[in-house]
């Protein structure tokens, strides 16, 4: 009776048969074993297929060098501003409230000039000291005499041309045998009366000599004129000065009577201080420029000083004094 076979339980090596429990025979050494192929690497694999590929690819290289050369600077340029936008921090957006804040400090450190002090210092240039003398060698009072020393002889001017051309009072010269002006730069000078409009107290003088850098004043018309408007009047009130002093104008075309008799008309009423000394001076809107003519103020009493109203010549009346075109 045959067996059945037996098989051991052993893993068997891939190509290699397992024996049974009894021995392989012997191999017949006449007969040699196949020489197993040899099994390329995956490195030797995958060289046939990327050394055309790099072939290739330095070829379009070749062909196109200056196409990728721009493609590639064009990259550079554009990561270069990509990165210059990151560093840069955005700039803040400033509001009205941010804008209000800076101006009230820079206030605070510079505070501006009132509208006043730019008005003065707009005419100040033009503005003289003007004395009439009864003597031809009297010499003027200086300030800080006796106030009533200047009640008559000091008054104020301003220059119209700046070729010595200076607008006064006629109340201020008439009668005087010598007639003495002093600059700004404190220049001192004769001077002569080579017009006069008694109608309108006004009397038109002439320097004999004169600052290098003599300013006239600018003058405009009174037609735009409001009760209400700020003025400055300046001038040497009983020869001090020069002065200015603030106000508004009270109202227009108003007449007055001088102690003298002579009735004046089309007056500017304003209530900006002036005295005795302030006759002749310019009355200045607040963008400097001179609309009329100091020439009266009203006191009931015989102090003959300010209380509260006072009277100027429209600049009209004064140009045409001086032979000027009317505004």
């Amino acid at each position: 009776m045959k067996k059945a076979p037996l098989y051991s339980r052993s893993r068997q090596r891939p190509g290699i048969p397992v024996a049974s429990a009894q021995a392989a025979p012997a191999r017949s050494p006449s007969i040699a074993a196949p020489s197993p192929e040899p099994v390329a690497t995956q490195s030797q694999q995958a060289m046939p297929v990327a050394a055309p590929r790099r072939a290739r690819w330095r070829a379009f290289a070749g062909r196109h060098r200056a196409w990728l050369a721009a493609f590639g600077a064009a990259g550079l340029v554009l990561l270069g501003a990509a990165g210059g936008r990151a560093l840069i921090a955005p700039t803040a957006i400033l509001t009205q409230k941010d804008i209000d804040a800076a101006v009230r400090q820079s206030l605070e450190k510079e505070p501006l000039p009132s509208a006043y002090a730019r008005a003065y210092a707009t005419v100040r240039p033009s503005v003289v000291r003007v004395v009439g003398l009864d003597e031809e060698n009297e010499e003027p009072p200086k300030p800080g005499d006796d106030p009533k020393a200047h009640t008559r002889s000091t008054g104020t001017g301003v220059v119209i041309v700046d070729n010595g051309t200076i607008l006064t009072n006629l109340h201020v010269v008439v009668g005087s045998k010598r007639i003495k002006v002093t600059f700004m730069d404190g220049h001192e000078s004769d001077a002569t009366m080579v017009g006069a409009q008694p109608e309108n107290d006004l009397a038109v003088l002439r320097a004999r000599s004169i600052p290098d850098d003599l300013q006239a004043a600018t003058m405009r018309g009174t037609g735009d004129l409001i009760p209400g408007d700020e003025v400055i009047a300046v001038g040497f009130p009983f020869g001090i000065g020069p002065s200015t002093s603030a106000g508004v104008i009270s109202g227009l075309k108003r007449s007055f009577r001088a102690p003298e008799g002579e009735r004046l008309t089309n007056l500017i009423q304003f209530d900006a201080a002036a005295n005795p000394g302030n006759s002749g001076g310019p009355l200045v809107t607040m963008d400097g420029s001179v609309v009329g003519i100091v020439t009266a103020i009203l006191n009931p009493g015989d102090q003959g000083t300010f209380i509260g109203i006072g009277f100027a010549v429209p600049i009209e009346n004064a140009a045409s004094a001086a032979g000027m075109p009317p505004f």
